[in-house]
């Protein structure tokens, strides 16, 4: 009988791994940053003897790999781990290619940016709430969507001036800015002066001082929540586009090639203490607190906004294609952005399931040895805690009178017969491209307006009839399509036709794809 067979090991592996604490969430220390030192070039040797190094920043996220429990058990099997900062993310990777680093963690959409020389092994992280856009509706009383925000932009632009938009540059604020800039029809980067700071605080600071031109400030938590409380709007977070900020493991090729059971070994200490925060979140909370030097609120609000992968689930998005889907998906948007020149055309190149075998062993004993007594838990150890939830139902009327988040970017047309409301193959083609960008938002959060216009040919009875029939014709081929949000189509008939073109150009039969938030 091997050691995972004997019901006593498993019994006492399950006792350990529920005792331990650990985890983090995306806050940046206040205490001021240490800076990277000169890296020993004898890092290969180090590694050899059981001593790893490893790169990220004071993101609370991270906090693991630094919490001096973690670091003891580490001992227990032999491996010692360095953690260093390193705030400049170029130099990150620069890092780890030099052969100064191990490891390094970080966001998938700066992995794609600045292509280490080395693969994904593990993830950690994705947050759902934690990061987001928040627009000045204090100095601005007017500016609660990205549709008031484009009116402000061009009346602002009309008398000489220009907005400011703020955010933590190298940072998931500013992939933020990037999501919406590429998908949202109403919010373009160019029309703003662009002033990044070090982090979310100087942001945050920005946003508050009345003698800034600041519309948008990107941030994270706690200050996301201090913003709600004073008034600000928030027009986009993390939890409405859940899957956008990811956070990765990176080892370089050298460690992969030749200390590969040392992953192994680290990922199994690493998941176990997810495990454990999993089983008991108020460790976790009180990790955050001490980490991050927060009050026991803040360190609330920064839990609420991050999920933490088990080993179950990251070894699913591997082995399943999720995370070959995201990395096009993020890929994409940074493309669209000029951040990167292509989408990588061989994504499961850049990640190994292999290390997380063991982790993913532990994770699923201790998943069979709850499921009797505690499903929910199990669940939860699954990954599949709020991933489950049936999506609410909401009425037209309260999707139609729900804040608006802004109109999606249609990248070509939704196309209709002539004085019909048959799709065309184009308008198919069209719908099917809609269909994975509202994908990328979260149902719970997020429902639809499909609003259709028309021109002036024909009598305004037609008109609103016919207007009507092709926006449920959109709603009904988009649900088709798999999508669980909820929708509401609207027909608008030439009651709001586009300004500057005749009433009865083609360009005035347009389809917008509305996005609300319902919760």
């Amino acid at each position: 009988m091997s050691k995972r067979d004997n019901p006593l090991v498993l019994i006492l592996a399950l006792a350990a791994t529920l005792g331990l604490i650990g985890g983090g969430l995306w806050v940046l220390n206040k205490a001021a940053p240490d800076l990277v030192p000169n890296l020993s070039s004898q890092t290969q040797t180090k590694a050899a003897k059981g001593e790893l190094r490893i790169l990220g920043d004071t993101f609370s996220g991270y906090s693991t790999f630094r919490s001096q429990p973690f670091q003891k058990a580490l001992e227990e099997v032999g491996l010692k781990l360095r953690y260093q900062d390193e705030f400049d993310q170029a130099k990150r990777a620069e890092l780890l290619n030099q052969g100064k680093a191990d490891l390094l963690v970080t966001t998938l959409d700066q992995f794609l940016q600045q292509q280490p020389e080395g693969q994904i092994i593990g993830l950690i992280d994705r947050t759902v709430g934690a990061d987001a856009v928040v627009l000045n509706t204090k100095k601005y009383p007017n500016l609660k969507s990205l549709l008031d925000l484009k009116r402000l932009v061009e009346q602002e632009r009309s008398q000489g001036r220009q907005l400011t938009l703020t955010f933590a540059g190298d940072t998931p604020s500013e992939y933020l800015a990037l999501v919406l800039s590429t998908k949202f029809e109403a919010f373009k980067l160019a029309d703003f002066q662009v002033k990044k700071v070090a982090d979310a605080s100087e942001a945050w600071q920005l946003l508050q001082d009345p003698n800034q031109n600041v519309a948008v400030a990107v941030i994270w938590e706690p200050y996301v929540t201090q913003a709600k409380k004073q008034g600000h709007t928030v027009v986009l977070s993390s939890q409405d586009a859940p899957q956008a900020i990811v956070d990765v493991i990176v080892a370089s090729n050298r460690l992969i090639e030749s200390q590969p059971e040392k992953i192994s070994e680290l990922l199994e200490a690493y998941y176990r203490r997810i495990d454990a925060n999993v089983r008991e979140p108020s460790q976790l909370k009180t990790q955050i607190a001490e980490d991050g030097e927060l009050s026991s609120s803040e360190a609330s609000a920064v839990l609420q906004g991050i999920d933490f992968f088990t080993a179950s689930e990251a070894q699913q998005w591997m082995s399943d294609n999720i995370l070959e889907k995201r990395i096009g998906s993020t890929a994409a948007v940074l493309v669209l952005a000029g951040r990167l020149n292509d989408v990588p055309q061989a994504p499961q190149t850049l990640f190994s399931p292999q290390f997380l075998t063991k982790a993913t062993n532990n994770t699923e004993t201790l998943i069979s040895l709850v499921r009797a007594d505690n499903p929910e838990l199990a669940d939860r150890l699954s990954g599949k805690g709020e991933t489950i939830a049936a999506v609410p139902q909401v009425s037209a009327q309260k999707i139609t009178a729900a804040p608006d988040i802004g109109n999606l970017e249609v990248r070509g047309e939704v196309q209709f017969g002539v004085g019909s409301a048959t799709l065309t193959n184009q308008g198919q083609q069209t719908l099917n491209q809609l269909t994975n960008e509202i994908q990328e938002f979260n149902p719970q959060t997020v429902a639809v307006r499909v609003i259709g216009h028309t021109s002036k040919t024909g009598t305004a009875t037609l008109n609103q009839t016919l207007s009507q029939q092709r926006a449920q014709v959109v709603v009904n081929y988009l649900q088709n399509r798999g999508l669980k949000h909820n929708f509401v189509a609207e027909g608008k008939g030439f009651n709001q036709p586009l300004s500057g073109i005749p009433p009865t150009d083609p360009r005035q039969q347009r389809t917008e794809i509305r996005l609300v938030r319902v919760n």
